[in-house]
């Protein structure tokens, strides 16, 4: 780099402050940075589901990959038609376009870093789920913001029934 460059700002998050939403079935997500910090290079963010717990029902991205790296725990995934289990230390990446959802296993908490490349703003939608979680939204905002923030849900025979235990 010359001298007449300057070098871009590292993005740092903090454990003690970055914000933490509640979401569905006692799950947790922690925001840790947004495509407006990464000049559009990724979003990331941390979610912890208890035992069992739903992450995000089946759907697709038509712009941003969404990779998953399970840091502790079991977590179920769908790609496409088909329901992985992955454990900690292992990693997924879902391409744009291709049918995806995940939730803890049965009988485990699943402790997980998404990571969306390239991305959009992400963390308004999250805190959209907190607040339809809370009473404070309409679900009905959830799919009419799907164009914005790139979510499209998708029905899955698969994960309907990897999820009922079948």
């Amino acid at each position: 780099m010359n001298a007449n460059t300057t070098a871009p700002k590292p993005v740092v998050a903090r454990a003690a402050t970055a914000e933490r939403l509640a979401h569905a079935q006692q799950s947790v997500m922690t925001l840790l940075a947004d495509a407006s910090d990464t000049g559009g290079a990724l979003s990331v963010h941390r979610s912890t589901f208890p035992n069992g717990g739903d992450g995000a029902p089946s759907h697709f991205h038509t712009g941003a990959g969404e990779s998953l790296f399970v840091i502790s725990g079991r977590l179920q995934v769908l790609t496409g038609d088909e329901v992985l289990v992955l454990d900690a230390g292992d990693f997924v990446t879902i391409p744009p376009g291709l049918a995806h959802a995940f939730g803890a296993a049965r009988g485990f908490d699943a402790d997980v870093l998404a990571v969306f490349t390239p991305a959009a703003d992400r963390f308004d939608y999250y805190r959209l789920l907190e607040r339809v979680n809370a009473g404070e939204a309409d679900p009905k905002e959830i799919p009419a913001s799907g164009e914005r923030y790139d979510n499209h849900y998708v029905a899955s025979e698969a994960w309907r029934r990897a999820r009922a235990g079948e």
